[in-house]
């Protein structure tokens, strides 16, 4: 009995430690149509700050390219961590988009993720993430992975919305969003 509790506690311990090992969020599926919404842009809410990490398929003289930088070859393993062959890696290869965001004051919000990849020229996909009651300082990810990004190709332009009321009270885009 008390090998039993044991064992029963150690495969708890171990799942616990599998739970926190793995992303910590759930990546959004694309929308199958995203509205366009009026721009009331409120300096209550704001983005500060963004982060692009791609973790593609390395080869000579192409983006991202073959460093011996040990931070960048460390976080190109704990993007595949877990795949055990090239199926899971390739699940795993991808783009990678964090957003970091402040409201100044309590708000029902919905942060739309908007983009365009190579192989399907101007077509623009979307994906949200819903935040009821936010306020303060909040990080968002969004990852266009696996299938989304071996065969529609890489993300050639992009842009954040933090929505309210079905209108857009922050932005922050790309460059090259037209």
């Amino acid at each position: 009995m008390v090998l039993m509790k044991k064992a029963l506690g150690l495969a708890f311990f171990f799942l616990v430690l599998a739970k926190n090992l793995s992303l910590a969020y759930d990546n959004p599926l694309p929308l199958p149509q995203a509205n366009v919404l009026p721009l009331e842009l409120n300096e209550q809410f704001e983005f500060r700050k963004f982060d692009i990490f791609i973790n593609a398929e390395l080869r000579p003289r192409a983006t991202p390219m073959v460093t011996r930088e040990l931070m960048v070859y460390m976080e190109r393993h704990r993007a595949t961590w877990g795949a055990i062959d090239g199926e899971e890696t390739n699940a795993k290869t991808g783009e990678f988009f964090t957003f970091f965001w402040r409201a100044k004051r309590q708000a029902d919000l919905t942060l739309r993720f908007e983009y365009r990849q190579s192989n399907l020229k101007n077509l623009v996909q979307a994906r949200e993430i819903q935040y009821p009651a936010a306020r303060g300082s909040h990080e968002s990810h969004f990852d266009i992975l696996g299938n989304d990004y071996s065969e529609d190709g890489r993300v050639t332009s992009w842009r954040a919305l933090l929505i309210e009321n079905q209108k857009i009270v922050a932005l922050l885009q790309s460059r090259a969003w037209r």
